[in-house]
């Protein structure tokens, strides 16, 4: 069952939720090796798909043409969202 398309791009309710859950633990992992403790569930979520797509761009500098499950999504968006983390604190004069 779709919930909407939007041009190119189909979003279900399935997709929706697994990007929510992906994101929450990516951004919950993330802050406690950034900043050593969580953020709180929805920045960890913000975090981690935010995290999920600075991951899936840089991953595919190096590994093109390839897609990865529940488990390697998460990996992909904890780098990312560890790349955004320490971009954030470094503006911020190293508070986060």
């Amino acid at each position: 069952m779709e919930l909407a398309a939007i041009g190119n791009v189909v979003l279900d309710p399935g997709s929706l939720v697994a990007w929510l859950i992906v994101g929450l633990i990516a951004g919950a992992i993330a802050g406690r090796i950034v900043a050593g403790r969580g953020l709180g569930c929805i920045a960890d979520i913000v975090v981690g798909v935010i995290g999920a797509f600075i991951g899936g761009f840089v991953v595919s500098f190096f590994i093109q043409g390839t897609t990865f499950g529940f488990l390697g999504s998460i990996v992909v968006a904890v780098l990312g969202a560890v790349v955004f983390l320490a971009i954030l604190r470094g503006l911020s004069g190293g508070r986060l």
